[in-house]
C-alpha cells in the first residue's frame, strides 16, 4: 500500500467511526431539517448523583439518633471523651462534575455544649471525631467558630480574623461547600460566606456533620428546601470572576482572526472567508505577516473545487459529486470498493429514500451494497442504511440519524478531507482531519480533563457554556 493509499484509508476509517458514534448519540431523536446534528443532551451536572439523605448505617449510631425522615440527629447522652462524637455522613459523596456544591445545617439545640460541627470527609475517616480531626477532612464547629483541617487544632478563619463572629449556636444555619473551580471548601453563617480553604484533598468526600454535647440537635438540607445562603447568586460571582479571567488573557486579533480563518479554508467555506476576509480589514492585520503563528495558505489548496463538492452533497447530489470527483480526483473514486466509495453509495441511498423514491432505491442498494455487504467493516453500516426501508416514518426511528444534515456533514468532511490530502505538501495525513481551531479545541478540552482529574472534581470544558457566558453585544 503506498503512501497515498495509506492516507485515503486512514482518512475514510476515522470518518466510518465518525458514524458509528452518531449512530449511538443520535438515535430516537425526531429529525429536524435545521438540526445541527448535535444532540439535546442532559447537562452532566444533573446525570450524578447527588446527596439526598444522611446515612444511618456508616455512621457512628450509638452516639447519636438519626430521625425517622433521615434529615434530624439527636444526641441524647452525655460525652465522656473526645471520640463519643456523634457523626453522620450524607448517603452519597459529594458530586464533584460542577463549580460548587453546598449543603446546611440548622442547629435546633446547640445542647450541653454546642459542640457540633459540619464539614467533609473522605471514606477511610474515622466516625468517631470531628471532622477536622483526622487528615483528609475539614470541619468547621460551633463551639469556637474554628476551622479544623487534619491535626485537630482549630484555625481562626473568615474576614475579621476573629472567632466572635464565627462561632454559631441555636437557631444559627451553617452551611458547607465546595468550589471545584478555586479548589476550596467554604463555610456559611445565617447566609453570610464566612470564608474558606485550600482544598487538598483528593477523590470523593463525604457530606458530614457531628454532635458532642448532650441535648444537640440538628436538621440537614441537601437542597430539598431553598438554602438560607444564596448559593446561586454566589455561582454566578464565581464564574463572572472566571470569565473575567479568560477576558484578560491578551490574544491578539490576528491570531483569533487566523484561527478562524484556517477552519473556513479547511472546510472549503471560499464565500464565507471573502466576507470575513472584508470584514477583518479594519479590525486585524493581514494573517500572511504572522508566519510565527503558524498560519499557511495550506487549507486554501483546492479551495474551489471542495466547496463545489460540498454543495453538492449538501444538496443530496451524489451523481453529480461522483462525476465532479472522476473528473478532477480520479484516484479518490478509482477503487469502487473503497470506504469514501461507500460513504458516498450509503448517502445516495439515503437521499432516494429521502425524496421518497423507494423503489428506486431498494435496486440502488442491490446493486451498490453487494459490494460491501460481505465485509465486516461495513456491515454494521450496511445494516443500519437497510433498516430505513422497514419504517413507516424512518426519521422517528432508531436509524433516523441518517436522514440528518449531520450525515451530509459527515460525507462532506470525508471528501473534503480526501482532497486535501492529494495536497503533495501534506506530509501527515491526520492534519487533513480537522482544522486548526478543532485540534486547539480537543486540546483544551484534554487539559480541562486532565486538571479536573489532578483536582479531584471540577467542570468539564463545555465550549457552549463559555460562549454564552461572555459579553455580548
Amino acid at each position: 500500500m503506498d503512501q497515498n493509499q495509506f492516507a485515503n484509508e486512514f482518512i475514510s476509517s476515522y470518518y466510518l467511526q465518525q458514524w458509528r458514534h452518531n449512530s449511538k448519540t443520535l438515535t430516537l431523536t425526531p429529525f429536524n431539517e435545521s438540526d445541527s446534528g448535535r444532540p439535546d443532551t442532559e447537562d452532566e451536572d444533573d446525570r450524578e448523583e447527588c446527596p439526598t439523605e444522611l446515612d444511618t448505617v456508616n455512621s457512628s449510631g450509638w452516639f447519636s439518633v438519626v430521625g425517622p425522615d433521615k434529615l434530624s440527629v439527636l444526641y441524647p447522652n452525655a460525652n465522656l471523651h473526645d471520640h463519643d462524637v456523634g457523626v453522620v455522613h450524607a448517603n452519597r459523596t459529594a458530586p464533584s462534575k460542577r463549580l460548587l456544591y453546598y449543603f446546611e445545617m440548622y442547629v435546633k439545640n446547640a445542647g450541653a455544649k454546642g459542640q457540633n460541627s459540619i464539614g467533609f470527609v473522605t471514606s477511610d475517616f474515622k466516625v468517631r471525631r470531628h471532622p477536622g480531626w483526622e487528615p483528609n477532612s475539614y470541619g468547621y464547629r460551633g463551639d469556637d467558630g474554628l476551622l479544623y483541617h487534619g491535626p485537630g487544632k482549630g484555625e481562626s478563619f473568615g474576614p475579621t480574623n476573629t472567632t466572635g463572629d464565627t462561632k454559631y449556636s441555636t437557631g444559627d444555619t451553617v452551611g458547607g461547600g465546595i468550589n471545584y473551580a478555586a479548589q476550596e471548601f467554604f463555610f456559611t453563617k445565617n447566609g453570610v460566606l464566612v470564608g474558606s480553604v485550600y482544598k487538598d484533598v483528593k477523590g470523593p468526600v463525604f457530606p458530614t456533620v457531628a454532635l458532642h454535647s448532650q441535648g444537640e440537635e440538628v436538621t440537614v438540607n441537601f437542597g430539598k428546601d431553598p438554602f438560607v445562603f444564596d448559593i446561586k447568586a454566589y455561582e454566578a460571582e464565581q464564574r463572572a470572576k472566571q470569565q473575567y479571567e479568560i477576558d484578560s488573557i491578551s490574544l491578539t486579533l490576528s491570531a483569533s482572526h487566523g484561527l478562524v480563518r484556517s477552519y473556513l479554508q479547511h472546510y472549503g467555506y471560499e464565500g464565507t472567508l471573502e466576507l470575513f476576509d472584508m470584514a477583518s480589514k479594519s479590525t486585524a492585520s493581514p494573517i500572511s505577516s504572522l508566519p510565527e503563528n503558524g498560519f499557511n495558505e495550506e487549507d486554501m489548496y483546492a479551495m474551489n473545487q471542495r466547496r463545489t463538492l460540498r454543495q453538492l452533497i449538501s444538496r443530496g447530489e451524489i451523481d453529480e459529486t461522483f462525476a465532479k470527483l472522476g473528473e478532477w480526483y480520479p484516484q479518490i473514486v478509482q477503487d469502487d470498493k473503497s470506504s469514501i466509495c461507500f460513504l458516498l453509495h450509503s448517502q445516495k441511498f439515503i437521499e432516494l429514500l429521502r425524496v421518497g423514491k423507494l423503489e428506486e432505491a431498494v435496486r440502488y442498494a442491490r446493486t451498490e451494497f453487494g459490494k460491501f455487504k460481505r465485509s465486516s467493516e461495513f456491515g454494521d453500516l450496511v445494516k443500519d442504511c437497510s433498516s430505513l426501508l422497514a419504517y413507516e416514518e424512518p426519521d422517528k426511528s432508531t436509524v433516523g440519524y441518517l436522514l440528518r444534515e449531520s450525515q451530509r456533514e459527515l460525507v462532506a468532511d470525508a471528501v473534503n478531507a480526501m482532497i486535501l490530502a492529494t495536497n503533495p505538501n501534506v506530509k501527515d495525513a491526520k492534519c487533513c482531519l480537522q482544522s486548526r481551531l478543532e485540534r486547539l479545541l480537543r486540546q483544551l478540552t484534554a487539559c480541562f480533563l486532565e486538571r479536573r482529574s489532578m483536582n479531584g472534581g471540577g467542570e468539564a470544558f463545555d465550549l457552549r457554556r463559555i460562549l454564552n457566558s461572555g459579553k455580548k453585544g
